[in-house]
C-alpha cells in the first residue's frame, strides 16, 4: 500500500502527459492528430481513469487509518530561506482527488457524444487534461507557492475553455471578463501569500498553522483572525 503513495504524485501528472502530447499532435501534425480523433480521446481518457483508480486506492487507504504521507524536495534555498515542492496526501486530498477525477472522467466520457461533431473536439480534449491536471495539483501542493501556481493554470484553463469557440463574439467576450475578474482575484491572493510570508517566515502550511499559533499565544495576533 506504500507505493501508492510513493506513485501518488502520477495523479496530477498523469493528465498533463496527455494535455501535453495531444496538444503537441495538434501543434506538429495538425491534420493527422484530428484524423485520429477517437484514439486521443481514449488516450486521454484512459489516462484520467488512471488517474481516478489511483485516488480510489488512497482514499480506501486513508479510510483504513493509513497516517498522512508528505513527500517533498529542495527546490530553491538562499539563506534561511528554503522552499519545497512535492505533495501531501491525507483524508481530506485523498477525498478531493477522487471528486476531482471521478468529475473529470465522466464530463470526457460525456464530451465525446457532446463534442463529436465539432472540428476543436481533440482540443476541448487537450484543454480539459489541462484543467484537470491543474485541480490535481492544487489539492495535492504541500505550500501555497504551489498553490498560487496551479491556481493560475486553473485560471488559464477557465479561459481557454470559457473562450473555446473563440471565434463565436460571445464567447471571446465572456473568456475576456473571465480572464479580468481572475486577474483581480489573483492579485488578491498574491497579497493575502505575502501577508503570511511576512508574519510567519514560510510557505510551508505546517510551519505557518504553528507560527500562527504561537503569534495568537503571544498575543501578537488576535485569535478572531
Amino acid at each position: 500500500m506504500e507505493a501508492i503513495y510513493q506513485y501518488a504524485w502520477l495523479i496530477p501528472v498523469l493528465p498533463l502527459i496527455g494535455a501535453m502530447l495531444v496538444g503537441l499532435g495538434l501543434i506538429s501534425a495538425n491534420q493527422a492528430t484530428n484524423r485520429l480523433r477517437q484514439l486521443n480521446a481514449v488516450f486521454v481518457v484512459s489516462l484520467m481513469g488512471t488517474a481516478m483508480t489511483l485516488s480510489i486506492a488512497l482514499l480506501w487507504s486513508q479510510i483504513q487509518g493509513h497516517p498522512p504521507y508528505t513527500r517533498t524536495i529542495e527546490w530553491a534555498a538562499a539563506g534561511n530561506f528554503h522552499l519545497s515542492v512535492g505533495y501531501i496526501i491525507d483524508h481530506l486530498t485523498a477525498l478531493m482527488l477522487t471528486i476531482v477525477t471521478t468529475v473529470a472522467f465522466l464530463v470526457m466520457v460525456y464530451t465525446d457524444g457532446y463534442m463529436s461533431h465539432d472540428p476543436g473536439y481533440v482540443r476541448f480534449y487537450a484543454y480539459l487534461s489541462l484543467f484537470g491536471s491543474s485541480m490535481l495539483g492544487l489539492v495535492v501542493s504541500p505550500n501555497i507557492v504551489q498553490i498560487y501556481i496551479f491556481w493560475e493554470l486553473v485560471g488559464m484553463c477557465s479561459y481557454l475553455l470559457v473562450g473555446f469557440w473563440y471565434d463565436r463574439k460571445p464567447a471571446a467576450d465572456a473568456a475576456q471578463k473571465a480572464f479580468v475578474v481572475n486577474r483581480v482575484g489573483d492579485f488578491g491572493l498574491l497579497l493575502g501569500i505575502l501577508g503570511l510570508f511576512w508574519a510567519t517566515g514560510s510557505f510551508e502550511f505546517d510551519t505557518i498553522g504553528d507560527r500562527l499559533q504561537q503569534l495568537v499565544e503571544s498575543g501578537s495576533i488576535s485569535s478572531f483572525l
